[in-house]
């Protein structure tokens, strides 16, 4: 009875409680290492094949053969076709068509994505203060163009942005004579902010809805106007979501083809349809391919940026060093 209390009632004796048995001999307080008997114990260092390594086998496969095979492809026709060197690319750099090409298209793409951004940050952040039926309407019109086919959707601008239709219509009555945005670049930047929308209010409401709204509230409730809540709270916890959005939409940007085909005009072509062009009716592998790759090197060197910058913002913190010596 004694030796019950002094053990806290949980029944074991000193023996028990020591390690060891009655022979005395000492044992491990934990479990047998030599486990259950007739099982031998795994050798160290030793470890089978990763099951879940071996379920991305096929889709790292499909890659490798459809989209790592032909990039491998592009760059060497690009450097060896139609004789190997840097000639492909002394010709594009020396073009001045082709700078004007690339203007247009990073300013297109600039523009896309920042009135996306603009557009799509009130939108996911009201989708994060409705009730639940209200979102799921704001999240089915988010995803109404991924349910409609591209196609249509384009001729459905050809519709709306021609001469005399319906925006044509409406220009007239601010001394446009009825002329339409179709084959312009305010047109095609139209189409493509309608196509690559979704694409940027996805990001934003997936980091918004994780933002503890209890911040703002104390934040209020210390002093601190709407204003200054979502400057130095709201703001710095969705740049995240404003970072990979922005970035997402202006990358699909730089490679659009076929809404600038449709609603441009081959003054205001993009980089994707004069690659086109060279590949379809001049037959210039080599050049399309030199092509591709300055595209590409743009899109590595904004990727690298951007991940740069979002290394520092993660460093100074939400409040940025801009919260330093405020009230």
């Amino acid at each position: 009875m004694t030796e019950l209390l002094a053990d806290g009632g949980t029944g074991r004796s000193g023996t028990e409680r020591s390690g060891t048995g009655r022979s005395g001999a000492a044992r491990p307080a934990g479990r047998d290492p030599a486990g259950p008997p007739g099982r031998r114990p795994a050798r160290a260092g030793r470890r089978g094949p990763d099951r879940h390594a071996l379920l991305l086998a096929p889709a790292v496969l499909m890659l490798l053969v459809f989209f790592g095979y032909p990039l491998v492809d592009i760059v060497r026709l690009a450097f060896t076709d139609p004789e190997p060197g840097l000639g492909n690319f002394q010709d594009l750099l020396a073009d001045p068509v082709t700078l004007r090409v690339i203007t247009r298209t990073l300013v297109t793409s600039l523009v896309v994505a920042v009135t996306t951004l603009l557009l799509a940050y009130p939108y996911a952040y009201l989708m994060t203060v409705t009730g639940p039926r209200a979102r799921a309407v704001l999240m089915a019109l988010v995803l109404l163009p991924f349910w409609t086919s591209l196609m249509a959707r384009n001729f459905a601008w050809i519709v709306l942005l021609q001469d005399g239709g319906p925006l044509g219509m409406l220009g007239s009555l601010f001394g446009r004579d009825g002329h339409g945005l179709l084959g312009s670049a305010p047109g095609v930047a139209i189409g493509m902010i309608q196509v690559l929308l979704p694409y940027m209010v996805l990001p934003l409401y997936s980091v918004m809805s994780g933002i503890d709204r209890r911040l703002l509230s104390a934040a209020s409730g210390l002093g601190a106007s709407r204003l200054t809540c979502f400057r130095r709270i709201y703001l710095p916890l969705s740049m995240p979501g404003v970072i990979a959005g922005t970035t997402l939409v202006f990358v699909l940007a730089l490679g659009f083809y076929v809404t600038p085909k449709l609603l441009g005009s081959p003054k205001e072509s993009m980089v994707a349809q004069v690659i086109g062009a060279r590949v379809e009716k001049l037959l210039d592998f080599g050049g399309a391919g030199a092509f591709s790759v300055l595209l590409l090197a743009i899109t590595a060197l904004l990727l690298i940026l951007v991940a740069r910058v979002s290394r520092a913002g993660a460093a100074l913190g939400p409040g940025g060093a801009g919260t330093r010596g405020e009230d």
